[in-house]
Order: structure tokens, then C-alpha cells, then sequence
């Protein structure tokens, strides 16, 4: 009985060895998924795909949208005026824009510009058959302040129908936009006489030019042969 006895002991100790040594093993697992818990939610666990992240608050994004582009295309083109932006906004690219209108002379350029086309059908004939300015503008050097669609816009109907007949009056009022000589925006302030015989007197600098009492919209657009300062009014000549 001793013998057995003694039997029964030991297997009963291995057995209790056995349960402890299965027990440790197990409770550091299981502490141990007890703290990974928290840091392995849904969210977390998707933290190392960086490029699921928002595009719109990527920095590569941020530094790379339009304005900022369109600033620095300004500014490498040496354009003043408060409107520069919305004008490559406009007409960002093709033939009426920037880039697109160095590439012809004034008037050739003018054409193509979607701002400006009132100011082009009264250079070419299309408001008065008698007043065609394209050939001379696309000749020479000149500065040309371009009063743009809506200048045009504030004249009275019954004056634009004068200039449909009149054009005499309609000549001197386009040939009074027109200097002689390529002025850059740091030349172009001052006073200046025009083809029309009568002076413009250009003042203030970079956003807030002005040419008499129009603003400058967008100045300093190179064209083959001119300089151009897109203007908000269009400039009456003085009385003779």
C-alpha cells in the first residue's frame, strides 16, 4: 500500500506540474492580447497606408494648386494688376491667353482674346466699315491700353451708335489708347502722348495702376509688337 501510495503521489505532482506550467504559458498570452487590444483597433491598424490619407490635405497637393501657379506665372511674366488671376483663370491657355498671345501681333492677339472683343470688331471694321485699324496696329511698336468687354459696356447706346457713323470720333477715341514705343510696367508710369495726338497720364504702380481714370485690370501682356494693359473703362480723348 506504502509503494502505491507513493505511486499516486508522484503522478499527482506531475500532473499538478503540469497544469502550472500550461497555466504560465497562458496568462502572458493572454495579458499580452489584452494590451495589444487598444492599439489594434480598425482605425489603427490602417495607420501604416499613408496613402489612404485625404488628398486634399496632402502638402504635394497643397503646394501644386491653381492659384499659386497662376501667381507664378504672373509674376515670371512680369504682369501687374488685380485681375491678372482671374484673367488666366478665364483664358488659362490657347491663343487669347498669356503665353498664347506673345505669339501674334496687337491686333492678331486681340482677336483671339475672348475679353476683348468689342474692342476688335471697332479696330476692324466691324462697327464702323470706315475705321480699320489692324494693319497699322499690327505694325510698329506700340502700348496699347485695352479697355475689355465691359468697359465698353458702360458707354450709352446712343453714343456707340454715334461711333457706328461717326469715325472720325470713333478713330481718335482708339488711336487715344494707343502710345508709341514697347512701356513695361516699370516704364509706364508718366505722362504720355498717344497716336491720337493727345496725351494719357499713367499713375500709381503694381495693383493699382491707373490710366486716367480707368484701373488696370491685367498689365504688362506681351504680344509680337506691343505691350497691352487690359483696362476697365474705355479713355475718352479731351475736348480739341
Amino acid at each position: 500500500m506504502s509503494i502505491k501510495r507513493a505511486l499516486t503521489l508522484v503522478a499527482a505532482a506531475g500532473l499538478a506540474l503540469t497544469l502550472a506550467a500550461c497555466g504560465s504559458s497562458a496568462t502572458p498570452a493572454a495579458s499580452s492580447t489584452s494590451a495589444a487590444a487598444p492599439g489594434t483597433s480598425a482605425m489603427s491598424s490602417m495607420s501604416p497606408s499613408a496613402p489612404m490619407s485625404s488628398p486634399m490635405s496632402s502638402p504635394s497637393m497643397g503646394s501644386s494648386s491653381m492659384d499659386p501657379s497662376m501667381s507664378g506665372t504672373a509674376t515670371a511674366a512680369g504682369l501687374v494688376g488685380p485681375g491678372c488671376a482671374d484673367y488666366a483663370k478665364q483664358v488659362p491657355s490657347g491663343a487669347g491667353s498669356v503665353d498664347g498671345m506673345a505669339q501674334d501681333p496687337v491686333a492678331t492677339a486681340a482677336s483671339n482674346n475672348p475679353l476683348l472683343t468689342t474692342l476688335v470688331a471697332a479696330v476692324s471694321g466691324k462697327v464702323n466699315p470706315q475705321v480699320d485699324l489692324v494693319n497699322t496696329l499690327n505694325s510698329g511698336e506700340f502700348t496699347v491700353f485695352a479697355p475689355v468687354d465691359s468697359a465698353f459696356a458702360k458707354i450709352d447706346a446712343g453714343t456707340m451708335d454715334t461711333l457706328k457713323t461717326n469715325s472720325t470720333l470713333l478713330s481718335g477715341i482708339l488711336t487715344y489708347h494707343v502710345v508709341a514705343g514697347q512701356l513695361d510696367p516699370g516704364q509706364v508710369v508718366g505722362t504720355h502722348p498717344t497716336v491720337n495726338g493727345a496725351s494719357v497720364t499713367v499713375t500709381g504702380s503694381g495693383d493699382t495702376l491707373k490710366v486716367n481714370d480707368a484701373s488696370v485690370i491685367c498689365g504688362g501682356v506681351k504680344t509680337k509688337n506691343a505691350t497691352v494693359y487690359l483696362i476697365d473703362s474705355v479713355l475718352m480723348p479731351p475736348a480739341s
